[in-house]
């Protein structure tokens, strides 16, 4: 649900409130207490405490630096289109990851502040867009037909050919003869689909691409995991030309896509910005608590050098 690299759900934020708070009493029996000193340093001992407090840090410096990104309108946004996108099953969805609405909410600021902080930190080299330029392809639009014998895609593919080259008759053939449920009744039609794509099958992707013109198909089946299908190409925008602005752009953004989700990546920009916060942790237990991002010695930093 969230960036890999980022901190599960806080499990107990009281730990930064308690600190110093003295002898003020958490909960009481018959002749016992506990204070808050007493839970403080129960607290700052375990793993989930020092994550709360290592969180609330980072949050705070990204915050301060980069909070203009990620406002409330835009938390509240986000928030919703998650939501929508789960339905009647968004409660327990949240409940499964550990998540209250409030909780989750908070990790989407962090994760829209840390976006913020890398597109400021991290620029991609040119080598670095040349190597994605190799893997980028266009957002293309493709129907298929999909069956279970070699031999039905075959005799499919002749009487396509036997008909005029449309969009229409496509998908009139994948209505009549295609096993995939989802897309026959749709004329064929899969959601447009980039080189960044997981969910669909390596061989359909590799097959879509090489279909640069767009009414163009496959006139041999293609062998999937599901069977064998009939791919003909909708809309292939093209890839254009590495120099051209609008590539650059989409090339630039999906490495930071990329980066995102990396959790060496994005602890290097964080360790840039926890240094140009100047963090001092007070409590010698807890000094090594940013060590994640800072090496070993996270008592204090100093302003960050590019």
């Amino acid at each position: 649900m969230m960036k890999k690299w980022i901190l599960g759900a806080a499990t107990a934020a009281m730990v930064l409130v308690l600190a110093g708070c003295g002898s003020s009493t958490v909960a009481s029996m018959k002749g016992e207490k506990i204070t808050k000193s007493e839970y403080y340093s129960k607290m700052k001992a375990t793993s989930s405490g020092k994550q709360v407090l290592q969180q609330m840090i980072v949050e705070k410096a990204l915050d301060k630096q980069y909070g203009s990104k990620a406002s409330d309108s835009k938390v509240n946004k986000q928030y919703k289109t998650v939501k929508s996108q789960y339905g009647s099953s968004w409660s327990s969805t949240l409940s499964t990851y550990g998540y209250t609405a409030s909780s989750y909410k908070e990790q989407i600021k962090i994760s829209l502040l840390s976006a913020a902080a890398l597109k400021d930190l991290k620029k991609p080299t040119t080598a670095q867009l040349k190597a994605q330029y190799k893997k980028y392809e266009p957002k293309v639009s493709t129907q298929m037909i999909l069956v279970k014998k070699q031999a039905k895609a075959e005799s499919i593919i002749k009487e396509f050919a036997a008909e005029d080259n449309t969009t229409a008759n496509f998908g009139k053939l994948a209505k009549q003869y295609s096993t995939d449920t989802s897309t026959k009744s749709k004329q064929g039609k899969l959601t447009a689909f980039d080189n960044t794509d997981t969910s669909l099958n390596s061989a359909y992707k590799k097959a879509a691409f090489k279909l640069t013109k767009n009414g163009s198909y496959t006139t041999t089946p293609v062998k999937t995991s599901y069977g064998y299908v009939i791919i003909r190409m909708i809309n292939n925008p093209g890839k254009g030309k590495f120099s051209s602005a609008s590539v650059q752009k989409k090339l630039k953004s999906q490495l930071y896509t990329t980066w995102e989700s990396n959790t060496t990546v994005m602890n290097k920009v964080i360790a840039k910005v926890l240094k140009k916060a100047n963090v001092t942790i007070k409590d010698d237990d807890l000094k090594n608590v940013l060590s994640t991002y800072l090496g070993t010695s996270s008592s204090s930093s100093s302003s960050s050098s590019n």
